[in-house]
Parts: C-alpha cells; structure tokens; sequence
C-alpha cells in the first residue's frame, strides 16, 4: 500500500511540474509573439521614416532647383532694370542738353 501511495504521490509532482512546463511555454510562446509584434512595428516605422527621409530630400532638392531659378531670374531683372535706368538718365540728359 505504502508503494502504490508512494508512486500516486510521485506521478502528482510529475504532473504538477509538467504543468509548470507546459504554462512556462505558453508563456514563452506569447513573449515571442509579443516580440515578433513589436520588430514588426519597429520595421514598418523605420519604413514609414525612411520614406519621410526620401520625400524631404526630394522637397530640398525642389526648393534648391526653385532657390536658382529665383536667383536667375533675378539676375536678369537686374540687368533689365540697369539697361532701364540708363535709358531713363540718357533721355533725361538729353533732355537737359535740348534745353
């Protein structure tokens, strides 16, 4: 009686502990996955910021290309209003000498 007694009590710790066992790796399983979830968010935000990245380098690089235009075309106002004013002074000038 004291062996049958003594082996129920040895197959309840075994169970016990494959219980432990078993509840540790649904654990571990939903850590995992919880880990997965997170590197999957943490790609797809690296992805989001890398295409912010992209798209700020393409605004640069249109606002410099409009920065020189800018500055070209001031360029030829400046010349414009130089060729205007000469004008101006040499009817005024000749105006005076007219006179």
């Amino acid at each position: 009686m004291d062996a049958i007694q003594s082996i129920s009590g040895t197959i309840r710790t075994i169970s016990e502990i494959a219980t432990t066992i078993s509840s540790a790796v649904e654990e571990q399983n939903a850590t995992t996955s919880e880990i997965s979830r997170n590197v999957q968010q943490a790609a797809a935000g690296t992805q989001e910021v890398s295409g912010n990245v992209a798209q700020l380098s393409e605004a640069a690089d249109m606002t410099s290309a409009s920065a020189a235009q800018v500055l070209a075309a001031e360029g030829q106002l400046d010349q414009q209003a130089i060729r205007r004013l000469r004008l101006e002074i040499e009817r005024f000038l000749a105006g005076i000498r007219a006179a």
